[in-house]
């Protein structure tokens, strides 16, 4: 099924796991008035890159919102993670799946460090997320909307699905703004998050 993703600056054409077209929401409307279309308020960008995979997947937990009374709502790193994690190893995985819902809610398609746990492997893979090298220098402290941001090459037309919409006006409020102004994830061609 095709599928129109338009915003008020460019517009992406799905066809399963790629991109069909890119250009003007009137032109690839009409040359494709089959598709299913998604308006999105701000900008569609190639998605950003995460440098800290194994940080925010395998030494954070990410509490289920069931455990709000036990662990809060927030993810806990450092040692009372490490606590977490020995007390039931099990824990990783489940913890890791909310983690990557979290990354998604942040426009994150890619990872890059190198996970070790298998659980947590699983998961990354299962999820459609890529992965990277580390860029040199790591920006600032670990965070689901690190600065700077890394925004992937662009969309071409015959490459993966893979990209963020983000509420907001130019790709410089994006980066003053952060990562947590986004509305929609699309990894493989499937809306992975919507934030409205």
């Amino acid at each position: 099924m095709l599928t129109l993703h338009a915003t008020a600056e460019t517009s992406v054409l799905v066809d399963g796991e790629h991109v069909k077209a890119l250009g003007p929401y009137e032109e690839l409307a009409a040359a494709h008035p089959d598709a299913r279309v998604r308006r999105w308020p701000g900008i569609l960008t190639p998605g950003l890159l995460n440098p800290y995979g194994p940080e925010i997947l395998e030494h954070t937990y990410h509490p289920d919102p069931r455990e709000a009374d036990t662990y809060g709502t927030v993810p806990i790193g450092g040692e009372r993670a490490r606590e977490i994690f020995r007390a039931d190893p099990s824990r990783l995985g489940a913890s890791a799946r909310r983690g990557v819902q979290r990354l998604f809610a942040h426009g994150t398609v890619a990872l890059a460090g190198e996970l070790r746990a298998k659980p947590v492997i699983e998961v990354a893979q299962r999820s459609g997320l890529v992965f990277a090298a580390r860029p040199d220098g790591l920006p600032g402290p670990v965070s689901l909307s690190p600065k700077p941001l890394v925004l992937l090459p662009g969309l071409a037309v015959g490459r993966p699905a893979r990209f963020a919409v983000f509420d907001v006006a130019d790709r410089a409020e994006l980066v003053a703004r952060g990562a947590g102004t986004c509305v929609a994830t699309v990894i493989g061609g499937r809306l992975v998050y919507r934030g409205r």
